[in-house]
């Protein structure tokens, strides 16, 4: 039995199962918080087989993360020096940590919508403006931009695209995340100096 068609038969039953969009809701919500790994490798599969549901699978996604951003970063505020250190040294990221408090401290906003819009993992985003006393309304706000940017125009090319959007994803979606992140620094940068 083939790779693919193990993982075909795993999306079939997620898109038939009555808990889809409740499995869907915590593995948002642990992306956003434990997981580093991009949501989009269920999202685009499960959108490509519930095209009829694809708003819905979005905005769940979107609940999703934004109740696990809050739980991160309440992490960051209330008990960074245990949890929140533990886990920046798990993942390995202490660099990328140290690099986004400063860019927090700069631009916080902006830093922020970056994150959620590109590969980097969020974790890193919500411990340090949890750590940094960042506030928590415009933390929610630029994350939910970003995010909803990210899933609904995802959404919206599965919904144009169909079954070819599984393919196209896989092809382009690192690139494109960096692309992403190269133009918005830059822009940034441009602001800074201008």
């Amino acid at each position: 039995m083939s790779t693919t068609s193990t993982r075909e038969k795993w999306y079939i039953k997620l898109a038939n199962s009555p808990h889809a969009l409740v499995l869907l809701f915590f593995l948002s919500a642990l992306e956003a918080t434990v997981l580093p790994i991009p949501l989009e490798l269920i999202l685009v599969p499960y959108m490509v087989l519930e095209r009829e549901r694809i708003w819905l699978i979005a905005s769940v996604a979107l609940a999703g993360f934004m109740a696990g951003s809050v739980g991160g970063y309440y992490i960051g505020y209330a008990l960074f020096d245990t949890i929140g250190q533990w886990f920046i040294d798990c993942l390995s990221v202490q660099e990328q940590y140290d690099e986004f408090q400063s860019a927090l401290e700069n631009n916080g906003f902006w830093s922020i919508f970056l994150v959620g819009v590109t590969p980097v993992p969020f974790q890193v985003a919500m411990l340090a403006a949890g750590a940094g006393k960042y506030p928590l309304a415009l933390f929610l706000l630029a994350a939910g931009i970003a995010r909803a940017l990210r899933y609904y125009i995802l959404a919206a090319l599965v919904f144009w695209l169909g079954p070819q959007a599984e393919d196209i994803w896989k092809h382009y979606s690192g690139p494109a995340g960096w692309s992403i992140l190269i133009a918005a620094v830059s822009v940034i940068l441009l602001i800074q100096f201008l």
